[in-house]
């Protein structure tokens, strides 16, 4: 693909923001000049120190209070305000997220303060499709003519990236486990993705990435590998359960948002060209990042989807 360059009923946890039944992925214009993201970065980062130096259990009043200071200056609280949830709610939901946060190996949270910096950062994504419908239940994700079967391109060559599916029965469980004694870093260690659907524009878009990063790095570098694409708020309800830091509301469950494994990458000396990547298209407005650890999040931005839709349907000569 040639993209061109760039210049079901109760659920525990937070309730999911009720579906607008608007036409998905369209935005209603912000009222004001949108927020300035860049501030709104370095601010999470200046929360994120002093997160971390209350990070003890005695201190947890002292968080609230610090969370109820910090989320209500200009730089964080416009871009809150501008997400389906409001100030308040996101505010709530935070300090929620925290009080129930407990570690454990599954979460990319490994502390409070990763806790706070992935709710946060990924509030992007639910500020820029804040009027986009979520897929809630497995069968709208199935079902959905807004997502492409990613097994019918890989099969025609056209991915520039590669994925794995979650094992349906136990057999398959049991290969993969064998596969991963006998080569434990062939591949990402990942449970692989549940849906293998995305968005024509999220192909197009990570397409895009796959190609700048094969062009950047030696012979031999593994593609780029995606470990999570679309997911239901159904199955996003079932990966909390698991112990997973899967945030509500979530650009996942809005079909704009992707993970891509990092740390594998350095086996190869190819992490940071990697994050170089990623983070150089951030700068320039087209994607939202999130360093989640293992994997990074990354979403799309609204404003370079129709240039990324217009190259998928090039592609495929519609």
């Amino acid at each position: 693909m040639r993209v061109p360059s760039r210049s079901p009923g109760h659920r525990s946890g937070p309730p999911v923001t009720p579906a607008r039944r608007r036409q998905r992925g369209v935005v209603r214009p912000l009222a004001a000049a949108p927020p300035d993201l860049e501030a709104y970065r370095d601010a999470v980062a200046e929360l994120l120190v002093e997160v971390s130096a209350l990070a003890g259990e005695s201190s947890a009043k002292a968080r609230q209070v610090l969370i109820d200071q910090r989320l209500r200056e200009p730089a964080i609280a416009d871009v809150l305000d501008a997400t389906s949830q409001g100030l308040i709610g996101a505010r709530e939901t935070l300090l929620l997220e925290m009080a129930r946060y407990q570690p454990n190996t599954r979460s990319s949270a490994a502390d409070l303060a990763a806790l706070v910096r992935i709710y946060l950062l990924s509030r992007i994504d639910v500020m820029w499709w804040r009027d986009t419908s979520t897929f809630l239940t497995d069968s709208e994700v199935h079902h959905s003519t807004e997502l492409v079967d990613l097994e019918w391109l890989r099969r025609r060559e056209l991915l520039r990236f590669r994925y794995t599916e979650q094992p349906g029965t136990v057999v398959g469980r049991g290969i993969r486990a064998l596969r991963r004694r006998v080569l434990p870093d062939a591949t990402p260690r990942t449970a692989g993705v549940l849906f293998r659907r995305a968005r024509r524009e999220v192909v197009a878009l990570l397409n895009a990435i796959g190609d700048e990063f094969a062009a950047a790095t030696p012979a031999g570098t593994p593609p780029l590998w995606v470990t999570s694409l679309v997911r239901s708020a159904e199955h996003q309800y079932r990966l909390r359960r698991l112990g997973y830091a899967a945030m509500v509301p979530s650009g996942h469950c809005l079909g704009w948002a992707v993970d891509v494994e990092m740390e594998w990458y350095g086996r190869f000396g190819a992490r940071d060209t990697l994050a170089g990547v990623l983070l150089n298209r951030q700068r320039a407005g087209e994607i939202n990042v999130v360093d989640e650890g293992q994997a990074w999040h990354i979403c799309l931005a609204p404003s370079a989807a129709p240039r990324l839709r217009g190259a998928y349907e090039a592609e495929m000569g519609i």
